[in-house]
């Protein structure tokens, strides 16, 4: 029997992820979350936005936790559980293994998952976004990044010393080279919105 995954920060920024989120995915049916982790955010915002679907994906280690926080959802009489997606096994360099049920993909979410990926999974993270969200569909990313090259905080500056500590192929990201690899893939930035703990809150529209 897995443990059921917890994560303060998950707590702490959840209801001001959802106020941001609420409007970028106001008209989606069918929202994929890349990296889903503890599954906090999964159950919270599929409560908060019943009118669509919220599909679950992690890489293999996080399945079991993910299943977990599900299924204690699912005990407690959650009504998250109804529009919400076991989730799939998903790499971000490798095939996406979407289903061709899955394929109206009209919104996509991803919460502290750039910094932790290496470059090249974030360039993969992005061609896979463009080859599977819909046109006029909506990709929101939360984390912190650097603008102009600069950290927008002191902490943020520490917390990118203890990733590189952690993986030298981790690292805050510049907005700049995001916005980049997001044009790319016919990805425009609408909006940046201020987030807790020096996190900023993305939103892009596939055009």
């Amino acid at each position: 029997m897995s443990l059921v995954p917890f994560s303060q920060a998950c707590e702490n920024n959840k209801a001001p992820i959802l106020e941001a989120i609420s409007q970028a995915f106001s008209s989606s049916n069918l929202v994929l979350e890349i990296g889903t982790g503890t599954g906090q955010h999964a159950v919270y915002f599929a409560q908060a936005l019943p009118h669509l679907t919220w599909q679950t994906s992690d890489q293999a280690g996080y399945i079991d936790g993910i299943n977990a926080q599900l299924k204690q959802a699912c005990s407690q009489g959650d009504r998250a559980t109804d529009n919400l997606s076991p989730p799939l096994i998903l790499d971000v360099t490798q095939p996406w293994p979407l289903s061709s049920h899955q394929a109206g993909i009209d919104g996509i979410f991803t919460a502290n998952t750039l910094h932790i990926m290496a470059k090249e999974m974030v360039e993969a993270f992005f061609i896979g976004v463009g080859k599977h969200l819909r046109t006029q569909g909506n990709l929101c990313i939360y984390g912190p990044f650097n603008y102009a090259g600069n950290y927008t905080s002191e902490s943020n500056a520490r917390f990118d010393t203890w990733l590189a500590q952690q993986d030298p192929r981790s690292a805050i990201r510049d907005i700049e080279w995001i916005v980049q690899l997001a044009e790319t893939q016919g990805l425009r930035l609408v909006g940046d919105h201020s987030m807790p703990a020096n996190n900023r809150l993305l939103h892009f529209v596939k055009s």
